[in-house]
């Protein structure tokens, strides 16, 4: 499998978000797009779940930016719903919603919709993590991915948004963290 560097509705949607997020655009994106072939090699998905996969991928971490956020779950489904009910009223809202909510679950989904949500959360951990852990996606897949859509600082502003929000809230540097 090669490495899809490009999804018309994810990166239609990061355009319509560009402005809110500014110079981490191209972090972003790259982030989504890894995740996308993480979960693509997981699921093999058809053209209807790859759309929900990707209109997920677009809304999953938007909050931060859009919503000056580090408790974004929620901002990003809402934000999603509205997009949904304005420009893409078939699509499964609470498929998407599930893959939003639970994509920074620490134990494997058992809920709604699992193979995908599943899917979706173990290949967000892949990227998130650098690949440490890989959920059966080939090393050799990963480095291609990374190689071919980099990080662009994506972990770096994890980093210092982590940072920023132990500072001002220790007792709660985590918000988007599910059990």
């Amino acid at each position: 499998m090669q490495p899809i560097l490009q999804h018309a509705v994810l990166d239609s949607l990061l355009q319509e978000h560009a402005e809110a997020l500014g110079g981490d655009a191209v972090a972003y994106r790259n982030h989504c797009l890894r995740v996308f072939n993480y979960y693509c090699w997981q699921r093999t998905p058809d053209e209807e779940e790859q759309r929900h996969a990707a209109v997920a991928l677009a809304f999953h971490d938007i909050g931060i930016w859009t919503d000056g956020t580090w408790d974004y779950l929620d901002p990003s489904s809402k934000r999603m719903r509205e997009w949904v009910a304005l420009r893409a009223p078939d699509l499964d809202v609470e498929w998407i919603d599930a893959m939003i909510q639970q994509h920074h679950k620490i134990t494997p989904w058992r809920g709604a919709h699992p193979g995908p949500v599943e899917a979706l959360r173990r290949a967000d951990w892949i990227d998130v993590l650098f690949g440490f852990l890989g959920y059966g996606v080939s090393a050799d897949f990963r480095r291609a991915v990374k190689a071919a859509l980099p990080d662009a600082g994506f972990h770096w502003r994890l980093v210092r948004l982590t940072g920023r929000r132990l500072l001002t809230r220790p007792w709660s540097p985590m918000p988007m963290m599910r059990w």
